[in-house]
């Protein structure tokens, strides 16, 4: 379980920064200041009962912080047997279609379930080890509730070599996103750098001084008045990369509750749109999907190319779309 380390202040307590202070009166030995910074990144602290987020904030007087410590991940995740669908698999590495819903990894919240629980038990000994402990195999990942198309490696060459390919953007990704509303252009590129978001640390935002960041776009198919469907073909992998572009653009994914900006009630033409609209924005993912990966084989230098088909609850949220759309009597 996790535990909660209360310290209060008085007005004799000097001024300094907060991760200093905390550091040094946490009682706890193992407790870094290093460790103690990103516990407050993570939005592990408050001060008198609100959120603090800045590490580097003076400590105040006549309060009383808690700081939560997470309970520590296992070491070392265990093999659970975990249905996978697999695209493709030799002996350096293996593609699997992952579902919406499975975290890529163990992490504090999520210890088991993970795509790497259920491709240690089907790989075996063969999983490499280089991404670490906690991340055996894993060269890339897809945020919980994104669905699509990943790669693993399972020896350490094809793991480093996959590596280097996703650090140079040397390969080939393409989604397919539900999006709000229609961009003005049916193609387009989104040239935005994003960084962690200054007041949640759990989001990303565009920042003038943020990583280099490219999505480019285009519309394969309009669905009025609701939205369309895209294709994103990623330049750069930034976490929430398409969210945030899409989101920046005006036209966030549907379903997604971080940047998503559904349409409003009062944007509709009519009852039946409005009808519609409730069951959209009832959609309990962001409707996005990584529908193709192309790339070099990290030890033939064949090239690969996968795909894998829009999953059903997608597809289910299009054929709703399309009879809004019918019984309005619009052309599709």
């Amino acid at each position: 379980m996790a535990e909660t380390l209360t310290l209060k202040t008085d007005d004799e307590t000097p001024r300094q920064r907060l991760d200093r202070w905390l550091a040094e009166h946490s009682g706890i030995e193992a407790l870094s200041r290093s460790r103690i910074k990103n516990l407050i990144l993570d939005g592990q602290l408050s001060c008198d009962g609100q959120q603090e987020t800045d590490p580097s904030s003076m400590v105040r007087g006549s309060a009383v912080y808690q700081l939560i410590l997470p309970e520590a991940a296992a070491a070392q995740p265990e093999a659970e047997d975990i249905a996978l669908d697999i695209l493709y698999e030799d002996p350096a590495i293996i593609v699997i279609n992952k579902p919406a819903g499975m975290v890529v990894h163990p992490a504090p919240g999520a210890l088991s379930g993970t795509l790497v629980n259920a491709l240690l038990a089907h790989c075996g000994d063969s999983l490499t080890g280089i991404g670490g402990v906690a991340r055996p195999g894993i060269v890339h990942r897809l945020d919980k509730d994104t669905s699509g198309v990943m790669v693993a490696a399972k020896t350490d060459i094809a793991h480093s070599r996959l590596s280097a390919m996703f650090a140079a953007h040397d390969l080939d990704r393409r989604y397919h996103a539900l999006v709000w509303g229609m961009p003005g252009a049916r193609h387009g590129t989104i040239d935005a750098p994003l960084g962690r978001h200054r007041n949640d640390r759990k989001r990303q935002a565009v920042m003038e001084r943020g990583r280099h960041a490219i999505t480019h776009y285009k519309t394969l198919r309009d669905l009025p008045p609701f939205g369309c469907l895209l294709e994103c073909r990623l330049e750069t992998g930034r976490t929430h990369q398409i969210r945030v572009h899409m989101a920046h653009l005006g036209h966030g994914v549907m379903g997604d509750p971080l940047y998503g900006r559904p349409k409003r009630a009062g944007q509709m033409p009519d009852n039946r749109s409005r009808t519609a609209l409730a069951q959209l924005r009832a959609f309990p993912r962001q409707a996005l999907h990584a529908k193709t990966l192309s790339f070099a084989h990290p030890v033939s230098g064949a090239e690969m190319d996968f795909s894998a088909d829009i999953p059903a609850d997608m597809t289910g949220l299009i054929a709703l779309i399309d009879t809004a759309i019918t019984e309005r009597g619009l052309p599709q």
